[in-house]
C-alpha cells in the first residue's frame, strides 16, 4: 500500500482528482494518510476532512521564522509515515531539509509544459498570464519530482493543452486543469504505486 500525504495551499481540486482515482480504483494500491495545509482556510482541508482523511495546518505565521517553521512541516509530514509526498497545489517553498529527507519521494504538478514558464516567479495564474502574453500555441501540465532547484526536478508525465485566442488566465486555468492536471496527477501517482517509476541520471525512467 503506498501511503501518501498532499500538501495543499487552496481548494485543492488536484486532491480531488487523487480522492476521486483511489475511490473509482484507477489509482490502486494507494491511500491518503494525511492532507497539510500552510493555510488554515483552505477548502482542501474541508474536502479531507469530508472523506475522513486526517487534515492538519501548519503555517509559517505560528513560527518564530522560516527555519523553525520547515522543521515543524518536516515532523509533522514524518508523523504519518509517507511512501510519498504529493504537492497539489501547494505554494511553500519545498526546504532541502524535507528534500534530503525524501529523495525522490515529493512529486510536484505545476500549470505549464516544463520548463517553459517555471521557476520563481511562475505560480498559480501567474503562469497562464505568462503563457498569454508571450503568446503562446500549446502550453500544458507536468508532473515531476521534487530536488533543490524550482521545478527542476525529473519530469514523469507531460500533457499539452491547446491555447485559444480568446482566452483569460482563469479560462486557460481551468482549461489546464480539466484537460491535463487532473489527468496526469493520478496517472503518476498510479505508475509509482505499481513500481513503474524510477530515477536514473536525473531522468525519470517509466516501464509499462
Amino acid at each position: 500500500m503506498l501511503k501518501l500525504v498532499v500538501l495543499v495551499s487552496g481548494g485543492g481540486t488536484n486532491l480531488q482528482a487523487i480522492i476521486d482515482g483511489i475511490a473509482d480504483g484507477s489509482i490502486p494500491n494507494t491511500e491518503i494518510k494525511a492532507v497539510i495545509s500552510n493555510n488554515k482556510n483552505a477548502y482542501a482541508l474541508q474536502r479531507a476532512k469530508d472523506h475522513n482523511i486526517a487534515a492538519a495546518c501548519v503555517s509559517p505565521k505560528d513560527f518564530a521564522d522560516r527555519a523553525a517553521f520547515n522543521q515543524a512541516l518536516l515532523e509533522k509530514i514524518k508523523s504519518y509515515e509517507p511512501d510519498l509526498i504529493v504537492l497539489a497545489g501547494c505554494l511553500v517553498v519545498i526546504p532541502e531539509i524535507m528534500v534530503d529527507a525524501y529523495p525522490n519521494k515529493i512529486i510536484n504538478i505545476h500549470p505549464s509544459l516544463i520548463p517553459a514558464f517555471c521557476g520563481t516567479g511562475y505560480y498559480g495564474l501567474k503562469v497562464h498570464e505568462g503563457v498569454l502574453k508571450r503568446g503562446v500555441k500549446v502550453t500544458g501540465a507536468t508532473v515531476h519530482f521534487v530536488d533543490k532547484g524550482t521545478d527542476t526536478g525529473p519530469i514523469i508525465i507531460q500533457k499539452a493543452v491547446e491555447v485559444q485566442q480568446d482566452d483569460t488566465p482563469e479560462i486557460l486555468q481551468r482549461r489546464v486543469m480539466e484537460q491535463a492536471e487532473w489527468k496526469i496527477m493520478p496517472q503518476a501517482i498510479r505508475l509509482i504505486a505499481e513500481g513503474k517509476v524510477r530515477v536514473e541520471n536525473g531522468k525519470t525512467i517509466i516501464t509499462e
